[in-house]
């Protein structure tokens, strides 16, 4: 027999090699144990020389699952947001899963067609991350297909939800500060929106922490931000210190407006850390490597995706096995706890 070792051998080929059935390869690649160690060698002495491999695709619609799952984020232009997409993507690569990124701008339309069932014909399952949905939303979320939400928008929408430990993060990163000495510290991230989100979360940890050392922020200080870009950080923090604040600490909520709040105290003067304290929110990896290098709250990301994946390959075995809803798991909301990790603009 040739032998196929430029990807097009099949099935039959390797069984063909191995002396053993087409049921046999089809056990192995299925991780049937009950296979005597010697063939299973026999097979896939037989895959490595044909350099066969397995069609993930058919595999799955013959089971009728497609094997693609949809991530839906706001923008992949937030570094925060790329990092999950490859913490998601290695994460499900590892469970055979193929991932498709949809990015909905914070669009509500967008994000409204993700709830419509327009794409249970394309995936097994989505990981949906709203934010221009809210919790007047939520009779939306009652939907007949697999779903996993992130973020903080929408908030016991009926379906499993992972998020991060918002307040506790952020009410750890300023207390950091103040143990550091600071007394006159200004957030920087606020939304003015006052539905849940990331910003809302972070204010109020951010407040709770400054509370229970009876301190309250500089209200000049409490400036709104439309997004969380480094050109924001730089703009927010210029407009603080215009005010007249003189702030001694800069608690950001994200990394990328903490970077850019670098570098426009940097511009006026004043260093980090030792006019200066600042610390973000997110550990992206861009903060190692600025300088200084960036305190931050590390919100746990891998674990995040790792737990969002599994949750949802979950609902997705359920769905496609025909487990009536009524006898599956009650939806979850899992809570990743957060690691504050202090680098150089923290350290006087």
């Amino acid at each position: 027999m040739a032998r196929k070792t430029n990807g097009s051998a099949t099935m039959r080929d390797v069984a063909r090699l191995a002396g053993v059935s087409i049921k046999t390869v089809s056990n192995i690649l299925n991780g049937y144990q009950y296979v005597r160690p010697e063939t299973r060698e026999r097979v896939d002495d037989a895959i490595r020389e044909l350099g066969y491999h397995v069609n993930v695709s058919a595999r799955n619609l013959s089971r009728g699952r497609t094997g693609a799952i949809a991530l839906v984020l706001p923008a992949l232009r937030g570094v925060y947001f790329a990092e999950l997409a490859d913490a998601v993507m290695r994460e499900a690569s590892r469970r055979g899963l193929t991932v498709f990124i949809e990015q909905t701008n914070a669009e509500r339309d967008r994000e409204l067609r993700v709830l419509d069932g327009s794409y249970r014909s394309r995936f097994d399952g989505v990981l949906y991350s709203p934010l221009a949905l809210g919790q007047h939303d939520l009779p939306l979320f009652d939907v007949d297909f697999p779903l996993v939400l992130l973020g903080e928008r929408v908030f016991d929408g009926g379906v499993d939800h992972v998020t991060m430990s918002n307040v506790e993060g952020a009410r750890a990163a300023t207390e950091h500060v103040l143990d550091r000495g600071a007394t006159t510290v200004v957030p920087l991230g606020v939304k003015d929106d006052p539905s849940p989100s990331s910003g809302t979360l972070r204010f109020q940890g951010f407040r709770d922490a400054l509370r229970s050392r009876g301190l309250d922020v500089d209200p000049r200080a409490v400036i709104g931000v439309p997004d969380y870009f480094h050109a924001t950080g730089a703009a927010t923090i210029a407009r603080i210190l215009d005010s007249g604040v003189e702030p001694d600490a800069v608690v950001a909520f994200t990394d990328t407006l903490a970077l850019g709040a670098l570098a426009a105290l940097q511009d006026r003067g004043l260093r980090v850390p030792e006019d200066v304290l600042l610390i973000g929110f997110d550990n992206i990896d861009e903060a190692n490597y600025s300088r200084p290098p960036l305190s931050t709250i590390d919100p746990g990301r891998d674990v995040i995706a790792h737990r969002a994946v599994a949750l949802l390959e979950e609902r997705i075995q359920l769905q496609f096995d025909g487990v009536p809803r009524e006898e599956r798991p009650a939806p979850r909301r899992i809570v990743i706890d957060f690691e504050l990790i202090q680098r150089r603009s923290t350290l006087r």
